[in-house]
């Protein structure tokens, strides 16, 4: 079969779409298209509650003015910002990272934790294993030392800083798999992925996989 997927940015950076996109194509099956949609009223990185809340409405705003010409849609940023409204509102399939790397994440009853750049978002990060039924597994969120938007700019100071999350959340709180919490963050997901033993789950990869499933299941319905 062949689908067009729509991979939404809540963040208002258009180079971060590109490299998701990018992400996305290489672990996408053939059959599968990959395009990107970018908010225009979010900030470049998205980094508060209030900033993740308000993107809600633009996700959905582009989810619908796209649904004629997509047949599944991932919303990519870890907090997940409008896929209720379009699961809600739209036919169509839609997965958020959060969701889908958080759910690969536990596969065979793993626990597991994530290590991002966002400290003020750790509520928001908590409330995705929670609503998923994931809480006895879910170890935690570990933050890198660091201002978000200035590891950022730094791909090597990001790497390090993320590897830094991600062993304390092994060591520390015992996680058998960690999730590297952020779209912007999908090109250090991969490089991490081989500096450590346990699972490093990549969000975007994950939620292609999800989305891939989803399309597949409904066109043989």
């Amino acid at each position: 079969m062949s689908a067009r997927i729509l991979l939404i940015n809540p963040n208002s950076s258009v180079a971060t779409t590109a490299m998701m996109v990018a992400i996305a194509r290489s672990a996408a099956v053939d059959g599968f298209d990959i395009d990107g949609a970018t908010a225009t009223r979010a900030p470049q990185m998205i980094v508060t509650p209030d900033t993740l809340d308000a993107a809600s409405t633009e996700v959905l705003e582009i989810a619908q003015s796209h649904r004629h010409a997509c047949d599944g849609i991932i919303v990519a940023a870890f907090g997940d910002p409008g896929l209720a409204g379009i699961k809600a509102a739209m036919k169509l399939p839609a997965v958020g990272i959060g969701e889908s790397s958080m759910l690969a994440a536990a596969e065979n009853s793993r626990r597991f934790g994530v290590a991002t750049t966002t400290p003020l978002l750790e509520g928001k990060i908590d409330a995705v294993p929670e609503a998923l039924g994931l809480r006895s597994r879910y170890t935690g969120a570990r933050f890198a030392k660091g201002d978000p938007q200035d590891l950022m700019r730094d791909p090597a100071r990001l790497r390090a800083a993320l590897a830094g999350a991600v062993e304390a959340c092994i060591a520390q709180d015992g996680a058998e798999a960690v999730v590297i919490g952020g779209g912007p963050l999908g090109e250090a997901a991969r490089e991490l992925q081989p500096m450590f033993t346990v699972p490093i789950i990549a969000p975007i990869p994950s939620a292609v996989a999800r989305i891939i499933r989803l399309i597949t299941a409904r066109a043989t319905d």
